[in-house]
């Protein structure tokens, strides 16, 4: 198939109308008329995962994260994206990337739905009653302790960084996959008594538990990694002739 066709199939479900205004989704290097065989699905286009493309000889990298936001006014070996840029285009790899469309119209959703969560809303509204996150009712009453083993088992993670007193008990909860200091006003807002995301800072984290909201900080890849096999599982409904492969699982930092 062609490169224009995967990229119509991918728009047909995850609509790049539904990205916030600040974000850059889709085709973001590559030829259209590219015909793709092989595709390899990623979290981010690192150095690592750039690389990986052109040894499994993929035709498409698809991506959750954008390799590119601000402008790129040079595109030179003297820059990381620069090089990455130009190792695809020589290997003559598309490059497309799903943020916040994904977020909205399959992420959300997913990442409920993996907690079973139950009389889910949405937590911040992008488009037409679709948005980022999810509120919903945990399935029964449990301790902050209990929901972040909840949380480890449904994305298979090994730790989580939790802000409240482990005792407490939580019973509405919300769920941003990825980044979600920006929307824990909006957790706040429904009264939630937990609030599961990623990337949480010190301050943040301590200031919610004064305001009565604990958090499970699951990690920003913790959550998200659940892009990648739910995207090909997708695309191996819709498309024809193209092998998917999904990078495996790791998180980019060790504790110890």
């Amino acid at each position: 198939m062609k490169c224009s066709e995967i990229c119509a199939l991918i728009e047909q479900e995850y609509s790049p109308e539904y990205a916030c205004n600040w974000d850059n989704v889709g085709l973001l290097a590559g030829r259209h008329e590219k015909e793709v065989k092989k595709i390899l699905l990623a979290l981010d286009a690192t150095d690592e995962i750039v690389h990986m493309a052109v040894e499994r000889e993929a035709d498409m990298l698809i991506t959750h994260h954008p390799m590119i936001f601000s402008p790129v006014k040079k595109v030179t070996d003297k820059d990381m994206v620069g090089r990455r840029l130009i190792t695809l285009i020589q290997h003559d790899i598309s490059y497309y990337a799903m943020h916040t469309n994904y977020d909205t119209r399959g992420m959300a959703d997913l990442a409920a739905g993996l907690l079973k969560l139950d009389e889910c809303t949405v937590l911040e509204e992008v488009k037409d009653g679709e948005g980022i996150g999810r509120v919903g009712v945990l399935p029964g009453r449990m301790t902050l302790k209990g929901c972040a083993e909840l949380v480890k088992e449904a994305y298979d993670i090994p730790n989580v960084r939790l802000f409240g007193s482990p005792d407490t008990e939580v019973h509405l909860a919300a769920v941003c996959p990825g980044a979600g200091k920006s929307t824990m006003k909006e957790a706040l807002r429904f009264g939630c008594d937990v609030y599961i995301t990623g990337d949480i800072d010190h301050h943040t984290g301590i200031d919610a538990v004064d305001q009565g909201l604990c958090i499970i900080d699951a990690g920003h890849y913790g959550i998200e990694h659940i892009f990648m096999k739910d995207v090909r599982d997708y695309l191996e409904k819709v498309l024809t002739g193209v092998r998917m492969e999904c990078v495996p699982v790791k998180h980019p930092f060790t504790v110890v």
